[in-house]
């Protein structure tokens, strides 16, 4: 996976010093993840059990945490919004109202509008989602198979069946836009409002184009 490096979408990913592997197993074992970072984290955390909430974060009353979870300095977590399988957010994320986010890790400056679902994903730093836009984890439609993804002139076995997206820095997903399993969105890639991607490639089809990304 030379050519699938994760700092070459999120610039900020070494300073995380987590292990060097593919995004969907990162993802995969996201829970062990945070509790790597949690183990590291410095002062000017409230801990409680595995989670940790910056002093200078927001928790608003009717969020759902459930851990591990590091929300950083200067986050807000809005009513309603649902955190679990291990998520880790950085400095200055907007978790919104009515977002569910799953097995994923924002960096700084990333923001969830309302209305979201992130699952089992990578999202580098100033990554914006509009109201609705959705990041699907796993392929309904096939019933669960194995995600596989085109990248560049091959196809990926990712040996999983759940799997997001990994998405580059300052991306920016227009509402209702839907992200299909397994897209790798490189930085500043630029999704329309209703817009589809998806680089999936189906087991009967796998010479199949996939979907461009809107830049």
């Amino acid at each position: 996976m030379a050519d699938l490096d994760i700092a070459t979408f999120i610039t900020a990913w070494p300073s995380l010093g987590l292990e060097l592997a593919p995004p969907w197993m990162l993802t995969g074992a996201c829970e062990d993840q945070v509790r790597v970072l949690l183990a590291r984290l410095g002062p000017g955390y409230r801990r409680q059990g595995d989670s940790a909430i910056h002093e200078t974060a927001v928790v608003e009353a009717g969020a759902v945490l459930k851990g591990p979870v590091i929300i950083g300095p200067g986050t807000l977590v809005a009513a309603g919004a649902y955190l679990r399988g291990g998520v880790h957010l950085g400095a200055h994320c907007v978790v919104g109202p009515a977002c569910e986010l799953k097995s994923s890790l924002l960096l700084d400056g990333s923001k969830l509008a309302h209305f979201n679902f992130v699952g089992d994903s990578l999202i580098g730093s100033g990554v914006n989602l509009e109201a609705g836009a959705i990041v699907a984890n796993y392929r309904n439609e096939s019933d669960g198979a194995v995600i596989r993804i085109r990248h560049g002139e091959r196809v990926i076995d990712t040996g999983v069946v759940k799997f997001g997206a990994l998405i580059g820095d300052g991306c920016r997903l227009g509402a209702n836009a839907v992200i299909a399993p397994g897209a790798l969105l490189p930085p500043g890639t630029r999704v329309a409002r209703l817009g589809l991607i998806d680089q999936g490639v189906p087991d009967a089809t796998a010479g199949e184009a996939p979907s461009q990304l809107a830049r």
